[in-house]
């Protein structure tokens, strides 16, 4: 009888059209190798190819990016893998087991809905998705077709979480108030050049854009910058915003809390003449039904002429997550945090590793078959990268706006009252003129959690365009399916 493998049994079974279960007989050993294709191999995909090579077992199998040249270069390092410029022919290379997707944020849903067809275990980086809609279709197409996905959240594969999990559980810091999430990192314009810019000769510009439209590039760079205009990013918010609110999901909401009931932001793009059409600055507010959540974006400096990062110097640090509780808080970043009592002092320190382990645990749930034991399925990445999304919306769909009326979004919330203060006081320490300044504040957007699609008076044609990608629409060819 011929050996079955788990290859050969996966691309039986999709040609049968049969949802399956792969039966125990078909786990791979502890030490079978796993062939992964990189997609999208610039930075961060370099830094994955890295990282995962270091697991046992796990071979660099192929390389793959629209731009030639980032593939030539990350061959240097993998010089035996398969060098590709299009994806689908990954796609269809039965070598490959499983996928790691690094692209700009327009490709991840698609490339993801293509490997799961292709029956390809798949790692996703953040943010998921680059609207709402499109993540739920990534999520429902790795169920339809049974598959491993793994979100590139990796700070749930941190010990720390359940240490603070543990904590909070102790009743130490009494019942928690609310949570605040930050992301002070500086950063500079994009630049507004007066002829568009040429892609380069290494790169298949049609295979980049993929998804989205195709418009004049008129910001300095075409790699990376990329992240700050809504044709294919999600700004500040899309970047930072999925680690930051996934670790309030997974800590603080147990990941009980799937959507937010609403939310509202505001914010602008400030002191910077440039063409990002994303925030630099940019604060939110979400009501989950019990705890609120605040989140607090800033790339500018402390205050003009410096180069010091912010801190918000209220709680002496610059943490990722602020755990606001009765008789205490608890503040940290990536790879550790500490509690704190409200005089300052330190009730207790929390070590963490960064989350180093993630890629060794995608790993073992490919080789078990077992979802179950994923760290960052891929269906949490979805919900934590759709409450940035809703930051977005809420911001994009905003008209200038006072003091006054951006306090009356929350009335009588002090934490947002807080954070508004502070927006105002961070502008005026840049030297920023708010009334000469393009800012911008939100309408409260009703999100029914179930459906995940808004309600109420915000629910307008175009706020719904938001959540689908509408607005901008897909180009032909490259359409991201629905019920793939």
């Amino acid at each position: 009888m011929p050996k079955v493998t788990r290859r050969g049994f996966v691309k039986g079974a999709l040609a049968a059209g049969a949802a399956m279960t792969l039966p125990s007989m078909e786990v791979l050993g502890a030490n079978e190798r796993v062939n992964l294709g990189f997609i999208g191999v610039g930075g961060r995909g370099r830094h994955s190819a890295n990282w995962f090579n270091g697991v046992d077992g796990v071979r660099v199998a192929a390389l793959c990016d629209a731009d030639m040249k980032h593939v030539e270069r990350a061959a240097k390092k993998f010089p035996k893998a398969k060098k590709m410029q299009d994806m689908r022919h990954m796609m269809d290379d039965d070598d490959i087991d499983a996928v790691v997707i690094s692209t700009c944020n327009h490709w991840h849903v698609l490339a993801g809905i293509w490997a799961a067809q292709a029956g390809k275990d798949i790692y996703v980086e953040k943010p998921l998705s680059w609207n709402v809609w499109e993540g739920r279709q990534l999520v429902d197409a790795v169920r339809k077709y049974n598959v491993i996905a793994q979100g590139g959240t990796q700070q749930r594969s941190d010990p720390l979480q359940k240490r603070i999990k543990d904590f909070l559980d102790s009743g130490k810091l009494g019942k928690i108030k609310y949570v605040r999430c930050n992301r002070y990192g500086l950063r500079g314009s994009i630049g507004k050049r007066e002829e568009p810019l040429t892609p380069p000769d290494s790169c298949d510009y049609n295979l980049w854009l993929g998804p989205a439209k195709d418009k004049p590039i008129y910001r300095d760079r075409f790699h990376y910058q990329w992240h700050w205009v809504w044709n294919t990013g999600n700004g500040e918010c899309g970047n930072w915003g999925p680690h930051l609110l996934d670790d309030a999901r997974n800590v603080v909401y147990r990941d009980k809390k799937t959507m937010p009931l609403r939310v509202v932001s505001g914010g602008g793009r400030l002191g910077w003449d440039d063409v990002g059409d994303s925030p630099n600055t940019h604060f939110a507010y979400y009501d989950t039904g019990d705890v609120p959540l605040i989140l607090d974006v800033h790339n500018l400096p402390m205050k003009k002429g410096t180069r010091a990062g912010d801190v918000w110097e209220k709680y002496r640090t610059k943490a990722f997550l602020c755990i606001m509780c009765e008789n205490g808080y608890y503040a940290g970043g990536r790879g550790g945090g500490g509690a704190y009592d409200y005089d300052g002092k330190k009730i207790k320190n929390f070590p963490g590793d960064g989350g180093g382990s993630h890629a060794q645990n995608f790993i073992d749930a490919v080789r078990a078959r077992d979802s179950s034991i994923l760290n960052a399925p891929v269906e949490e990445t979805h919900y934590s990268t759709a409450w940035c999304h809703m930051a977005n919306n809420s911001y994009m769909l905003g008209s200038d706006f006072t003091p006054e009326e951006a306090k009356e979004a929350v009335e009588s919330y002090k934490p947002w009252q807080e954070v508004v203060e502070g927006f105002y006081e961070h502008l005026d320490a840049n030297e920023i003129d708010p009334d000469k300044a393009d800012i911008k504040l939100g309408p409260m957007l009703e999100v029914d959690p179930q459906t995940e699609q808004l309600r109420g008076p915000t629910a307008t044609a175009k706020a719904r365009s938001l959540m689908d990608g509408s607005w901008r629409g897909y180009r032909d060819g490259f359409e991201v399916p629905e019920d793939a």
